[in-house]
């Protein structure tokens, strides 16, 4: 009978031991099979030469049980009360083991700029560890140009920031940004200005938002500069919001090729709260007797007018052109929807141009013509309308009723234009009307001067509900401004943004 002698195998070594052992000592094991009679205590003492906040926030469940864990919030808990920060809402989230680690968060925060206020307006900003959460976003978002002084705020301003991914949230919205044209240096501007942007996803709002305007006729490459100006468009819903507001401007018989223009320069109307502002502000120019066909030109040339406070703008201009400059409400309708940016000058900017023309021995009632025919007369320097006024007065020695018939005289540059025609006119002995010599391009007038008969004045362009530009006396148009779009022609002649 042969007999063998059993050996005697180690006694397995708790998982949990080595997990401590491996976290918690800042030495390597040197004994992978320690002694199972040796005793090592799980809350090694050499962990005190780290800071707790390098630690992996797994091992927190490790190391302490349910008994420490309850004695460590309750610590943590007294510790924020006692500088003022209610953690109501941190009950629920995991916490660090010890109030060091706590305590190094709030100085964190405190370092960048946040006070007990901003903690207790988003507490979770304390269940983020500065390791691993805090420093790679702030890293990431310096490192895209918002400079350091500027975090704090920024933080301040998006506190969600600091529980986002670098890898997974920030990187792609920054690619995004980028792949809409919106230029490198420009990127801290619109996060700045809209952060919540960095919590967007790519697929939802911000896609269907450009990808709308880009429908309706806006240039893809003007999108990025649009962004730069208004980021918010990004966050708004095109059925809700930007849909509503584009159908209605073009029922009110802007193109939408005018439309687009506006918006690629002005786009923060889209921002204008269709049913607050912009449906008012519209029944409120038509109650102000502005006639429903001259709308479109009106809001084409202003249209800031559309968010403006315009009932009240409306109410004291209206009052003070008839108290001041003798213009009835019907002559006050008539300049505004010549030039709708009357509505915001200041009133001692509109006596300035006034008190000269008065000054000239021009009766009231024909200072007030003169404006309602040409409003833009408000908005000119006195000194360059003197300089223009004695030229007229002492070159061209014309009677001052054309003055009366063309006020437009003074909107035009008296070195560049009035001088160098009113020359070549006298050198030929030609005599014609002021809206004659100043009323067309420099090619039209070359032209003109070539021809063998003075043609008849012809009127100006006009603007129709709906339809196309009518140019009267249209056989007049250069080739290359024939071969334009009417809407072109529009835009470029009588708007102005």
């Amino acid at each position: 009978m042969i007999l063998f002698a059993r050996r005697k195998l180690p006694l397995p070594i708790p998982l949990q031991y080595l997990v401590c052992k491996a976290v918690l000592s800042p030495q390597p094991f040197q004994n992978p099979n320690p002694s199972p009679c040796a005793k090592t205590s799980p809350f090694s003492t050499q962990s005190s030469k780290f800071p707790e906040y390098e630690m992996p926030s797994v091992t927190w469940g490790v190391v302490q049980g349910r008994k420490e864990r309850l004695v460590s919030r309750v610590i943590i808990s007294d510790y924020l009360k006692s500088i003022g920060v209610i953690p109501n809402e941190l009950e629920h989230l995991e916490l660090p083991s010890t109030v060091e680690v706590m305590r190094g968060r709030v100085e964190f925060l405190q370092r960048l700029g946040l006070t007990v206020d901003d903690m207790n307006e988003y507490p979770l900003m304390l269940a983020c560890s500065v390791r691993k959460n805090m420093i790679p976003v702030l890293g990431y978002l310096e490192k895209i140009g918002i400079s350091r002084s500027k975090l704090g705020e920024f933080v301040r301003n998006y506190p969600q920031v600091l529980h986002a991914s670098v890898v997974v949230e920030l990187v792609p919205v920054i690619k995004f940004l980028r792949g809409l044209d919106v230029e490198r240096h420009d990127i801290p501007y619109v996060l700045q200005r809209y952060p919540e942007l960095l919590g967007f996803k790519l697929e939802g709002t911000m896609s269907t938002s450009v990808a709308y305007l880009v429908s309706i006729g806006v240039w893809p490459r003007d999108i990025g500069p649009m962004v730069t100006q208004y980021p918010y468009l990004l966050g708004m819903r095109v059925g809700t919001t930007i849909k509503p507001l584009v159908e209605y401007i073009i029922s009110l018989g802007v193109p939408k090729r005018i439309l687009c223009r506006m918006l690629e320069k002005r786009t923060y109307i889209l921002g204008y709260d269709l049913e607050e502002t912009v449906k008012p502000n519209v029944h409120t120019l038509l109650s102000f007797s502005v006639r429903l066909e001259a709308l479109p030109s009106l809001i084409a040339q202003y249209p800031q007018i559309l968010g403006l406070p315009v009932k009240a703008k409306l109410s004291t201009q209206q009052y003070f052109f008839s108290l001041k400059l003798k213009i009835d409400p019907e002559g006050f309708a008539r300049a505004l929807e010549k030039m709708p940016q009357i509505i915001s000058l200041a009133q001692n900017v509109i006596m300035k141009p006034v008190d000269f023309l008065r000054g000239r021995a021009i009766p009231d009632e024909d200072v007030a013509r003169m404006i309602v025919k040409c409003p833009q007369l408000l908005a000119c320097s006195v000194v360059l309308m003197k300089n223009s006024y004695y030229f007229f007065k002492s070159e061209m020695k014309r009677p001052m009723k054309e003055l009366f018939e063309f006020p437009e005289y003074f909107t035009y540059s008296l070195e560049s234009r009035i001088k160098p025609r009113y020359h070549k006119l006298a050198s030929k002995g030609i005599r014609c009307s002021l809206a004659w010599l100043l009323n067309c391009s420099d090619r039209r007038f070359e032209e003109r001067l070539r021809a063998d008969y003075i043609e008849e004045d012809t009127a100006g362009p006009s603007f129709l509900m709906g339809g196309k530009l009518e140019m009267p006396g249209s056989y007049l148009v250069s080739e290359q401004e024939d071969s334009d779009s009417d809407n072109e022609v529009l835009y470029r002649r009588t708007v102005s943004l």
